[in-house]
């Protein structure tokens, strides 16, 4: 067999992931590859090496770091995953059969960078050539212990917290000072053209009639490309509802760029996302990923768990979120008729009475505080005289978007629902990026906390906030302003918001790497896929689903697993990923140094 320090040399060479490179690579395994036998032989003689290297992990026979032995394990099980059978049939495809045809001649011009970029490193992996760690640990090197261990160990989380304090300074924040002066200047920029006054701005009405809905009445209030402007103009023919408020227009940079990138992505659709509404005709079937039609028991009810069901009182919002889970249904919010009349409210209302099982509502929609404080309070009212329902939780980004709306009636209104005791009433909310963290941000929030109404952050992790330490800045402002991080979602897998999503590996890479040099208080938040029809699959463990297969493109194939698989009978979801090399392509292209992000591709 080759020698591992010769392949260690060639793993470089030659550049790029490519088939060629594979052939290097996969050196050890190309005499099975190669062999005369049929498929199910070469298999099987494949996976007694694949067990025979996670066996051989466990002993002290190999010059490679106990951490690092893990990755060969890891990688082990993922190669079973893929291999087998069953797995195939699942994904309707056999990477066995595009290894041997590589090995063998075949060209398959099918097989993209992407895909070979995956195989190697995860053949680099299983053969031990991954070295992220160093042989021994600096205690155990200097032979140290007591006092001066504790120094050493100490200076090592000062340089572990210098790289993270230098990553976090790159994230503008809204609180300072001169992130603060520009938007106040431009603040001013904006009530002049529309000849409105400061009393105007503090009144959350003047700024849903004053929405920006298309690219003439955004560019009235804050700087767009030429490129902005033109997804806004196919956006407005394809009937693809945009809504921008002044406040949040004044977010925007005067120089679109780095600053704004997460602002602009958010309420800006790309043309890939209107060219796939463009592509799909009839109906909510391509765009329910969720399958929420196949999850309402009832009009304006969406049950996926025993305890928690969703009231949607409302079909629109004060702004438009282009990631939207329910981009397919919302509507316009020019005309606020989008509340649901009062009879099919009831009736929502009494199914939840009827059902005692249900011990939690989340109010979303839309956006329930599009509505005023009376029609607001009139459902809340409705809710609480059910005596199961123990939660109650309003579903909102106007801290946000529009953090004017949460002014001293209203955060009385709502914490008037809380009973010591017996029930509870929370807010969640959206916050992408610490840029949307201004003062009026914690003036709301402080409002809400006075009253006894706790706020929690569910961050959407999309391409746009994925740099590294970005989300793990966001979760350290978010305590200060007495936020509680709640969740981190994975960006939901529709095809019409495929620039937004980011490879699973990316957000396992975060919760693990960046997120964990925070105090605990500071991540609270759990990362979480969400399946269609069932709900979350939580991320942090392998247990709630399994690698099957790679893409042609590179993408990962996941078999998820229910939520409820060890007390209820469900099926299984199967769904693609995002592929780990097109994503730090892009982060190259944005300045990014995908050497940083190495470690991607063995988080599984």
């Amino acid at each position: 067999m080759t020698n591992i320090n010769e392949l260690r040399a060639k793993a470089h060479w030659p550049p790029g992931w490519n088939a060629a490179r594979f052939l290097i690579l996969a050196q050890p395994w190309l005499p099975v590859l190669r062999a005369d036998a049929d498929i199910e032989s070469i298999r099987k003689t494949l996976l007694d090496r694949i067990n025979l290297r996670h066996f051989e992990t466990y002993s002290d026979d190999h010059d490679i770091h106990d951490l690092d032995r893990v990755i060969v394990r890891d990688c082990a099980r993922a190669w079973r995953g893929i291999l087998h059978p069953r797995s195939e049939r699942l994904a309707g495809l056999s990477v066995l059969k595009c290894m041997i045809d590589v090995a063998t001649g075949h060209p398959r011009p099918d097989l993209e960078d992407g895909f070979w970029a995956e195989i190697c490193h995860l053949l680099l992996g299983l053969e031990g050539f991954v070295r992220l760690h160093q042989s021994d640990s600096l205690l155990s090197r200097n032979g140290l212990s007591g006092r001066q261990a504790a120094i050493m160990r100490s200076a090592e989380l000062d340089r572990l917290s210098v790289v993270m304090n230098k990553a976090s300074g790159r994230f503008s924040c809204g609180l300072e000072p001169e992130m603060m002066n520009q938007r106040e200047n431009r603040v001013k920029g904006i009530l002049k053209e529309l000849d409105a006054t400061e009393d105007d701005w503090l009144d959350w009405r003047w700024h849903l009639k004053n929405l920006a809905t298309g690219a003439e009445k955004l560019s009235r209030i804050a700087t767009i490309t030429d490129v902005e402007r033109k997804c806004l103009d196919q956006a407005a023919r394809a009937g693809i509802p945009v809504a921008v408020t002044p406040y949040y227009a004044s977010l925007f940079c005067d120089r679109p760029g780095d600053a704004d990138r997460a602002i602009r992505a958010q309420v800006i659709p790309p043309e890939s996302y209107v060219d796939s509404f463009n592509n799909e005709a009839g109906g909510c079937g391509p765009y329910d990923f969720m399958r929420e039609n196949d999850t309402s028991p009832v009009d304006l009810i969406t049950r996926r768990y025993a305890s928690i069901a969703i009231l949607k009182p409302i079909n629109t919002c004060p702004q438009i979120c282009v990631y939207c889970q329910r981009n397919w249904e919302i509507e316009s919010p020019d005309a606020l008729e989008r509340i649901s009349p009062r009879d099919r409210m009831e009736n929502a209302i009494a199914w939840l009475d009827n059902h005692p099982g249900i011990h939690e509502v989340l109010v979303t929609g839309g956006d329930p505080l599009m509505m005023d404080n009376r029609s607001l309070g009139r459902i809340l009212e409705g809710i609480a005289r059910i005596p199961h329902v123990e939660r109650i939780r309003i579903g909102t980004r106007t801290p946000v978007t529009l953090p004017m709306r949460i002014d001293d009636d209203t955060a009385r209104m709502l914490g008037s629902f809380k009973s010591p005791g017996f029930r509870e009433i929370c807010l969640m909310t959206h916050v992408e990026h610490p840029s949307e963290v201004t003062p009026d941000f914690v003036e709301a929030v402080s409002r809400l906390r006075d009253a006894g109404v706790p706020v929690y952050n569910q961050l959407v992790y999309t391409f746009f906030v994925s740099r590294r330490f970005e989300a793990a800045s966001l979760r350290r402002l978010l305590r200060r302003c007495g936020v509680d991080p709640y969740y981190t979602f994975y960006p939901k897998g529709k095809e019409e918001t495929a620039e937004y999503r980011v490879p699973i590996a990316r957000l396992l890479q975060e919760q693990k790497e960046e997120s964990r040099l925070l105090p605990g208080l500071a991540r609270t938040d759990e990362a979480v896929y969400n399946v269609p029809g069932l709900g979350k699959n939580y991320l942090n463990s392998w247990q709630h689903r399994d690698l099957i297969s790679i893409r042609p493109d590179g993408a990962r194939v996941y078999e998820f697993h229910p939520w409820e698989k060890k007390i209820s009978s469900q099926e299984t979801w199967v769904g693609d990923d995002v592929p780990i090399l097109g994503y730090l392509s892009r982060l190259a292209s944005i300045g990014e140094d995908p050497e940083e992000y190495d470690s991607i591709w063995y988080y599984f």
